[in-house]
């Protein structure tokens, strides 16, 4: 699939819910999961999503890419050797991109004072330090919302026609800070023209309760390692920030 029908699998649940994205992007969205190609459509809609876009264009930029070149969106959505050696400056840029984008001036102040030594420009980052709904305002920054938006490997233990039973690790909040707690357990709609038919055992990505991709190994173990480095890094500013001063589960 190519970095347009990437994007998509992971921005169509917001913009289904209203978080994210511009109204009626689904139809182009959807066209480019199930053909693995994106239109001049579906580029238009990537480019409104207001969390999404800033750090796309920071990262392509870093590189000397397209924003949906497939291996900028899959180091922001999955990580990979794009984000390394990020700098504080470069993500200072982003927040301010965000504010110009939705995200209020006074958050966007305290950001950069509570700014993290190595800030990665990756999702896990963004909703556990920037916060989910913070840009858009649609949706609080709890816990709970945390653990729905950022993506999350699950294994598949049961599937039935339409829905499949998956097993995933799940954060819980400890002193202000996103550690793992308990694995969790929860039924899900899929999608065959999204994901196939997962077998038991397999492994899917899941977004906002979507099973969105079934990962390569070596996406796998990417986000398994970058979303510990983006918690990792989010976790020396989190106390200082307050977000997750109680100590709870989604």
């Amino acid at each position: 699939m190519d970095g347009i029908a990437l994007a998509s699998r992971f921005s169509i649940a917001t913009n289904r819910l209203s978080y994210c994205g511009p109204a009626r992007a689904e139809p182009a969205l959807y066209r480019a999961i199930v053909s693995g190609h994106g239109d001049a459509a579906a580029r238009r809609a990537l480019e409104g999503f207001e969390a999404l876009w800033p750090y796309l264009e920071a990262i392509g930029t870093s590189a000397g890419l397209d924003p949906l070149d497939a291996k900028v969106v899959e180091a922001y959505w999955i990580g990979n050797e794009l984000l390394d050696g990020f700098s504080p400056g470069k993500f200072r840029d982003i927040v301010r991109a965000l504010q110009r984008r939705g995200l209020p001036s006074s958050v966007a102040e305290r950001l950069e004072r509570h700014l993290p030594g190595a800030p990665l420009p990756h999702h896990v980052f963004h909703v556990a330090f920037v916060g989910v709904g913070a840009v858009t305002g649609h949706v609080p920054t709890t816990l709970a919302n945390v653990e729905a938006c950022r993506p999350a490997w699950a294994t598949v233990t049961e599937r039935r026609r339409s829905t499949v039973r998956v097993t995933r690790p799940a954060l819980r909040a400890d002193r202000g800070r996103l550690i793992w707690g308990p694995e969790r357990s929860e039924e899900l709609p899929f999608d065959p023209k999204a994901i196939g038919e997962p077998e038991i055992g397999t492994t899917v990505v899941v977004h906002w309760g979507w099973p969105a991709l079934v990962p390569t190994e070596r996406q796998l173990s990417a986000l398994r390692s970058y979303t510990q480095r983006a918690l990792d890094s989010a976790n020396e500013s989190l106390p200082a920030l307050g977000v997750f001063d109680v100590d709870a589960s989604p």
